[in-house]
């Protein structure tokens, strides 16, 4: 082969090879975003920085979203025993979408010793697209439920998205209200039963038996007249 036409032949694998890279770049970014929690706790306010992670893995028609913190958030004055304190989040949705999606998780697995920083367990959720488009996944209220108290911690520095997906919503999708399960189609809808329409009805009855009565007189007339011209 030619110079020239290896040349050309290479610089064509070269162009496909970028087009297949193009082609393959991920549908997804992830960042570790710090939050500034300010926490208000049955002792008062307390504030700590995290970072968070959001990752989201496809399962079905949407995606398994996990919640991550890599530094302990508030703290107790008291240990907290194995299975005394349970976490959950929210996560706000941005761009294609809005709302926010709840994310929970398992209940400490070891304790947590007094006046130290209370590690949260990965939180997951499930995210459903509505609307198809670039969907951003950013840190939103953390709650902690410990010996029956609620401590409340929410971001104050307005952090950036930790995940931003590009989505697309299930075929036939439209992210509106759904329509009322309970309209019959026409054709199959059950009468009503209002005292209007009962009252109908038992006319309708009524109407019915006194007809059925008439034909009966009638047809006795005539069998009768019929009998009387037979002598």
């Amino acid at each position: 082969m030619s110079y020239p036409k290896r040349t050309a032949a290479l610089a064509s694998v070269a162009a496909l090879a970028g087009s297949a890279v193009l082609m393959a770049a991920p549908a997804a970014r992830a960042e570790v975003v710090n939050v500034n929690y300010q926490c208000k706790t049955p002792i008062g306010d307390k504030s700590a920085v995290s970072p968070i992670d959001i990752k989201g893995v496809k399962s079905g028609s949407g995606y398994k979203l996990t919640m991550s913190w890599q530094k302990g958030i508030s703290s107790s004055p008291v240990d907290l025993g194995k299975g005394a304190m349970s976490p959950s989040a929210t996560i706000k949705l941005g761009g294609a979408d809005s709302g926010t999606l709840s994310v929970t998780g398992p209940a400490n697995q070891a304790t947590v010793p007094a006046n130290t920083p209370i590690k949260i367990n990965d939180l997951t959720g499930t995210y459903t697209p509505k609307k198809s488009g670039k969907v951003t996944f950013t840190a939103g209220v953390l709650t902690i439920k410990a010996l029956g108290t609620t401590t409340t911690c929410t971001p104050t520095n307005s952090p950036g998205a930790s995940l931003t997906l590009d989505v697309t919503a299930a075929s036939g999708s439209s992210g509106g209200t759904q329509s009322d399960s309970n309209t019959s189609d026409s054709g199959s809808a059950l009468p009503q039963t209002g005292p209007e329409d009962s009252a109908i009805a038992l006319g309708t009855l009524g109407g019915t038996v006194l007809l059925a009565g008439a034909a009966g007189a009638l047809w006795l007339t005539r069998r009768n007249q019929a009998a009387r011209a037979r002598r």
